[in-house]
């Protein structure tokens, strides 16, 4: 089901998003003795991977359901990314955003069309604003990374990876609401060659870690990370996927996520948020932890975006 599903969502998204490029880096595979392929979605429509989920999940709308609109709520990327998509296609966007989120994405959801509501930032203020819009305007909901269609859509990034290195060993990327890792990890078991789907996720918002230990959506006490795209929690939908698709979850700290965004930006030369920086974080992580382990090996990351508040740099 999935498999056609994918490949059906590439094509169907393709006029829409672009089709980003896989950059290399001489100096990080001699740290850490691999090869590792970066999927840049920081030059995303929108400047991050979400385009790909929002477009898809618009798309497959009703002609009716798209004249009432959609909403969402999101800190940021997903608020741009159905702004932008809801704009190429005709359709009003509600987007809910709490009042916590980076000022840059705001402005970001505004220029491309986006009704912005602003709302305390707990998960329960963020759904309860946006059912009552949804409500209010007959508009129709999409969920950041919960929605199969949104899931199917994020998986579409690693298709083209794979695409572009059929050989991969392993595919990192971070973790979330789990849209991202739950849809890479279909096209890995898909269209890969026994490629691996780790994630990488903060001690300070280890849900996803705690959940595949339990079995269980575990949800976060606090979410105290430097990685805002990373504060939400699993869901009902593609949790089940992660847990049969994901090998592990490997935490890292703020400190290791800083210093491997500061790498990026210095030795590539391109702008990835925090949250893009854990992929490579938990990589260089799971390596020091298993020295050799990757050693010789072909390893992807998605690198999720770049949209920064540069007047708010961690360095």
């Amino acid at each position: 089901m999935y498999k056609e599903e994918l490949l059906s969502c590439h094509g169907r998204i393709s006029p829409f998003v672009h089709e980003t490029p896989v950059l290399t880096s001489s100096l990080i595979n001699d740290k850490i003795g691999c090869e590792v392929y970066f999927k840049c979605e920081n030059f995303q429509r929108a400047g991050a991977y979400k385009i790909r989920g929002a477009t898809n999940a618009i798309l497959k709308l009703t002609e009716n359901q798209r004249k009432n609109g959609v909403v969402t709520h999101s800190s940021g990327n997903f608020a741009q990314a159905v702004s932008l998509a809801a704009k190429s296609l005709g359709v009003t966007s509600h987007i809910v955003m709490p009042t916590t989120a980076p000022h840059v994405k705001k402005e970001g959801v505004l220029a491309y069309g986006g009704i912005v509501y602003e709302c305390e930032p707990t998960v329960e203020a963020r759904q309860s604003l946006a059912d009552q819009i949804s409500s209010d305007k007959g508009a129709t909901f999409l969920h950041p990374s919960n929605d199969i269609d949104v899931i199917i859509g994020q998986g579409t990034a690693a298709i083209e990876l794979l695409d572009k290195q059929p050989d991969l060993d392993a595919i990192f990327c971070p973790v979330g609401g789990g849209g991202l890792i739950a849809g890479t990890s279909l096209s890995a078991k898909y269209y890969g060659q026994n490629c691996k789907v780790l994630g990488g996720e903060p001690f300070e918002a280890d849900d996803a870690y705690r959940s595949l230990l339990s079995g269980k959506i575990e949800n976060n006490e606090t979410a105290n990370t430097i990685a805002d795209g990373l504060r939400t929690t699993l869901g009902d939908t593609n949790f089940p996927i992660i847990k049969s698709n994901v090998s592990k979850i490997v935490r890292v700290t703020e400190e290791e996520i800083i210093s491997a965004m500061r790498l990026v930006w210095e030795r590539m030369k391109i702008i990835i948020e925090p949250s893009s920086a854990v992929a490579l974080a938990a990589l260089f992580r799971d390596e020091s932890e298993n020295e050799g382990n990757y050693h010789n090996k072909k390893i992807g990351i998605i690198i999720s975006g770049g949209n920064v508040d540069l007047s708010n740099l961690p360095f």
